[in-house]
């Protein structure tokens, strides 16, 4: 068994779970310096310490070395310092280089052994003189890492449509697969900009809903199929299911709505037309 905790560094990133066995206990909102697969890191706690069992850990567990100093954060203050002159240098080289690529940003380990760089591109960038520049410029190790639009907007965050925050800054920690499918599944328009999110590629939203409406689709008859209703037979034309309706066709031509919880009640039967 082992006392862990769950760690973000930086708002919109994932939560890593560290190890922090034999360490006072830890609160949310607490900064720690880490080891992590790349250097050492300062992170901020998010979860509360649990318990696990040895089966149930991940696999390369670090662990919290301790609490952050006065003097780890005013060395963090001045890493954040030098990520904006990085940054700074870094998109002045594109462009006297004419390199077809966007630095998106730059991030700076504790201990400065390394310097990354993240950006986006259409496609490969022979970047190999930039990086010249850049080692010449910051005598340390760089990294330069191409990443893809959606996480260039869950980097600069934003309002979706829906008029709420960005899904993929608030609370998602994975980018799973979106497909045309899920739109679909879901009753939606394939209009781009009604199934596009702020990246320009299907929204987060259709992945992680999906399975809902599945499960909610399974209570109810298929799109064309006959139905019976108290006010006669009719065709299935389709379904509201946030609303939790049926919208259907009767023999006579008529549309009427009826609730999907009427509908299961009164175990109304679907028929072939």
């Amino acid at each position: 068994m082992r006392n862990v905790v769950g760690i973000k560094f930086n708002k919109q990133g994932k939560v890593y779970t560290f190890d922090v066995t034999g360490l006072p206990s830890l609160k949310k909102q607490d900064t720690v310096l880490v080891q992590t697969e790349n250097g050492t890191a300062v992170g901020t706690v998010v979860t509360e310490a649990r318990t696990l069992p040895e089966e149930k850990l991940p696999g390369g567990l670090k662990k919290v070395i301790r609490r952050t100093t006065e003097e780890d954060l005013a060395t963090e203050a001045d890493n954040r310092n030098l990520e904006k002159d990085a940054q700074a240098f870094c998109m002045e080289r594109i462009g006297a280089r004419e390199l077809p690529m966007k630095l998106v940003q730059v991030e700076c380990l504790f201990d400065r052994s390394k310097i990354m760089f993240y950006f986006t591109a259409e496609n490969r960038v022979d970047f190999r003189e930039l990086v010249k520049d850049l080692v010449q410029k910051f005598k340390t190790r760089i990294e330069l890492r191409q990443i893809g639009v959606r996480n260039e907007a869950r980097i600069f965050g934003g309002m979706g449509i829906c008029g709420r925050e960005l899904c993929c800054v608030g609370f998602l920690q994975n980018m799973d697969t979106v497909s045309v499918k899920m739109a679909k599944e879901q009753n939606m328009l394939l209009n781009p900009e009604k199934i596009s999110g702020l990246c320009g590629r299907l929204m987060c939203c259709l992945s992680f809903e999906y399975e809902a409406y599945q499960n909610m689709k399974k209570s109810v008859p298929k799109v064309g199929k006959g139905i019976d209703t108290p006010a006669g037979r009719g065709e299935v034309l389709r379904h509201s299911l946030i609303r939790g309706t049926i919208s259907v066709r009767l023999q006579d031509g008529k549309e009427i709505e009826i609730k999907i919880e009427d509908y299961e009640k009164n175990n109304l039967s679907p028929y072939v037309m």
